[in-house]
């Protein structure tokens, strides 16, 4: 794991993580059936508000780590919400593959030429994301410390 955390660093985790999730939100729009944007269904805006904790959550890391400081209950708070959310992201795996595979069923349709393409992406992108979401929790105790909230205040540096 020590290659990988020189080949992947915690800042490259950290943006390519808001790269595929800020694709992935403007994704969650798109209708690969039609090729078309809908900014009018509400199931459309589930996936960008689960990403909002997700950002938050990257930002935590991020100002963390670059100001060497230890983990706190409210930071633990957020990662535990993103084990929740991580589910769904896994379950929108499953969804996406669904569709990719749908393309039998409708054969007969009208389905548009970068259909394959698109479904293809957006699974490429649902696939990665719950992995760089449990590499950033390893970097997140790597580089920052695990949760040990029992002995907090022995573990308080003011002096640093």
């Amino acid at each position: 794991m020590n290659t990988i955390s020189k080949i992947i660093t915690w800042k490259r985790n950290i943006l390519a993580s808001v790269a595929v999730l800020l694709a992935l939100v403007v994704l969650s729009f798109y209708g690969v059936y039609t090729n078309q944007f809908y900014f009018l269904k509400p199931d459309n805006y589930i996936l960008p508000l689960l990403t909002s904790v997700h950002f938050l959550y990257l930002y935590v890391v991020w100002f963390k780590i670059t100001e060497d400081e230890l983990p706190d209950p409210k930071m633990r708070n957020i990662e535990y919400i993103l084990y929740a959310i991580l589910i769904v992201y896994v379950f929108k795996i499953y969804d996406t593959a669904m569709v990719f595979n749908s393309i039998e069923v409708y054969e007969k349709h009208v389905i548009p030429a970068n259909f394959k393409t698109m479904a293809t992406l957006i699974l490429v992108l649902h696939s990665i994301l719950p992995i760089l979401t449990l590499y950033t929790f390893w970097l997140r105790k790597k580089f920052i410390g695990v949760y040990n909230f029992e002995n907090y205040n022995d573990n308080l540096n003011i002096w640093h």
